[in-house]
């Protein structure tokens, strides 16, 4: 098995049980312990691998309205503007992009109410020139992950 091959099939094993054992990921990809944690050691430092954490269901938890917010922004003040979404605790995903708007933002709110004082708030800066909202009806797919292609050997 080839060292980028072993990078994927752990990083797949990774993506099925974000959980497992050193052990019990050296028995899928048969191999030693100390080759997993050798090379799961690797993929971490080289930010391969960020982290493990849960993956949260925040309808269940009542943030059931989801929002894409889309902004122009005043050239210059584009990293104020992003840091700042950055800061706010319920978006989650913020993204420079090119096209029509400079900004996507999406947001996680418990209610319209608490969606639209967020939105209103966000508003009053003077550097966003123009802002777009639409209310995600139906999450088809959301947070997916997806596994890694495994060449042939």
């Amino acid at each position: 098995m080839t060292y980028e091959n072993l990078d994927a099939k752990l990083i797949n094993a990774l993506l099925g049980d974000g959980r497992a054992s050193l052990r019990s990921l050296a028995e899928e990809l048969d191999v030693s312990v100390t080759t997993v944690s050798n090379h799961l050691r690797d993929l971490e430092e080289d930010g391969v691998v960020e982290g493990y954490t849960p993956i949260v269901n925040y309808d269940a938890l009542g943030y059931d309205v989801t929002a894409i917010i889309q902004l122009k922004v005043e050239g210059s003040k584009l990293p104020d503007i992003t840091e700042r979404l950055q800061e706010e605790k319920q978006m989650i995903s913020v993204y420079e992009v090119t096209g029509d708007y400079d900004v996507i933002a999406v947001g996680k709110f418990r209610d319209t109410d608490g969606m639209n004082k967020q939105i209103k708030s966000l508003l009053t800066d003077a550097d966003i020139r123009e802002s777009n909202t639409s209310v995600v009806l139906n999450a088809v797919v959301e947070n997916q992950q997806f596994e890694l292609d495994i060449q042939e050997e």
